[in-house]
């Protein structure tokens, strides 16, 4: 029989309370109203002298300079580091911007962020209660996840190509509808519980603060739990996952789809708790690996062909101050969308920045929490839940830090997107070289065996 197994939860506020863009699009977009609050929230786990801990915040990323800010203010609390601390985010665009990687953001913001989650996380660790039962299991949702890059006609793939575009011939690759649950159990309870999903949080756009549709999901699945109890929405490798139905004219673009997707996924998650199994009796284990990236390779034809865009375009409007800019619109081709990325792609080349990917893996129970950074392909995500560490119960945390303070994020393509086409793939999308998922995955396979890097 392992030590007795300590938990603790808490949560902090993290609503911008100063002026600062929301991140995620491509434009300045000066918050200017709270639709819903967002939240950081810590768990602790505790057994013997092992301590570990999971920060899941409502914004679009952990990004590493919001990271090191935190590990500052808690340099009085030894017994945590990156080895044992997994940060993940929910990938919310209307949350504020904190990164300073594409868009200006907010030192004062981030400050007051860093300060509310170490503040959780000391009450986290006040928390710790024993366990008195731990449970998993699996559900199946496919309702509103798809692949947002097609074949199309032309050959190529595009990302967002638009609903009913008649040149789409088929998604490029796979969806994940499966939904991994880890909870703990108080008091004889339900007390804590985290649920895996995997699809990106962008449904409503505008200049409103909101947790999007995990924020829903959250409200409504802590309504049906015990007071004090908490709901951890972990989001998966959704760099190539949407909610956009192409076949469907349903407006997916506003609060009420955010409203409907959180609504279906609580409700997917609340009829699957009585199906929950009790975990194993393994004990908590923490393994770590850091793995060197390079940056994204800019050929000497993609640079030359940037700066001929840069000039074709030189007239064209900066996009920081337009109305809301996505990937839809670089499908379009708006000319001041093509001459931005060209622009990216410069400064790519000349002033490329290496990765050094931190990756923290929680194990309990059987149950292995595996933190990754940045915006990996699903089929990665897949492949360290059903293959690398398939002999667990494996929920992949994403939007992790990427070990670069200026790095705020990044999409991880699988090595054979590239020369396709799509927006993921470019180098204003994605910072790291073209072989980062098969490094990660090297990574997690040694991580798999015990063996660190």
């Amino acid at each position: 029989m392992s030590e007795q197994l300590y938990c603790g939860w808490s949560r902090s506020d993290i609503t911008p309370q100063v002026p600062v863009s929301l991140a995620g699009y491509f434009n300045v977009r000066i918050w200017n109203k709270v639709l819903d609050r967002l939240e950081a929230r810590v768990i602790v786990f505790k057994q013997g002298d092992r301590i570990a801990a999971v920060v899941n915040m409502d914004l679009v990323s952990a990004c590493q300079l919001l990271v090191d800010r935190i590990f500052k203010k808690i340099s009085d609390m030894p017994e945590f580091s990156k080895e044992n601390i997994l940060f993940c985010a929910t990938h919310t665009h209307t949350g504020p911007e904190i990164r300073f990687s594409h868009l200006p953001g907010s030192e004062e913001c981030g400050e007051q962020i860093a300060e509310a989650v170490s503040q959780a996380l000391r009450a986290a660790k006040a928390d710790l209660q024993p366990v008195d039962g731990m449970v998993y299991g699996t559900t199946f949702d496919n309702r509103f996840i798809f692949n947002r890059r097609y074949w199309m006609k032309s050959g190529g793939v595009v990302t967002n190509p638009g609903k009913f575009n008649p040149d789409i011939l088929r998604p490029e690759g796979t969806v994940d509808p499966e939904i991994p649950m880890f909870g703990i159990k108080r008091n004889g309870k339900l007390a804590l519980l985290f649920a895996n999903i995997v699809n990106h949080s962008d449904t409503i756009g505008g200049n409103g603060v909101s947790a999007d549709w995990p924020g829903f999901a959250r409200r409504i699945i802590e309504s049906q739990m015990p007071e004090g109890s908490m709901f951890v929405p972990v989001i998966g490798t959704a760099g190539n996952i949407n909610h956009f139905d192409v076949a469907s004219d349903l407006d997916q673009t506003c609060y009420a789809e955010a409203e409907r997707i959180g609504t279906g996924i609580a409700a997917t998650i609340l009829n699957a708790l009585d199906s929950l199994k009790p975990c194993c009796d393994m004990p908590l284990e923490c393994r770590f690996a850091e793995v060197f990236c390079p940056a994204h390779e800019v050929s000497d034809a993609e640079y030359n062909e940037a700066m001929a865009t840069i000039k074709k375009y030189a007239d064209e409007p900066d996009v920081s101050n337009a109305d809301d800019l996505t990937s839809e619109d670089l499908a379009k081709k708006l000319p001041k969308v093509l001459k931005y990325f060209a622009q990216q792609v410069v400064i790519l080349r000349d002033e490329p920045k290496n990765a050094n990917f931190p990756l923290p893996l929680i194990m309990l129970g059987g149950v292995a929490i595996a933190g990754v950074p940045g915006e990996p392909f699903v089929e990665i995500g897949l492949e360290i839940r059903k293959r690398i560490l398939g002999d667990y119960h494996t929920l992949v945390a994403g939007h992790g830090p990427t070990g670069h303070p200026k790095l705020g994020g990044g999409y991880m393509p699988n090595v054979w997107n590239y020369g396709r086409g799509g927006y993921e793939t470019q180098g204003r999308s994605n910072p790291f070289s073209h072989q980062a998922s098969e490094m990660l995955l090297a990574a997690f396979r040694k991580l798999a065996a015990g063996k660190g890097e």
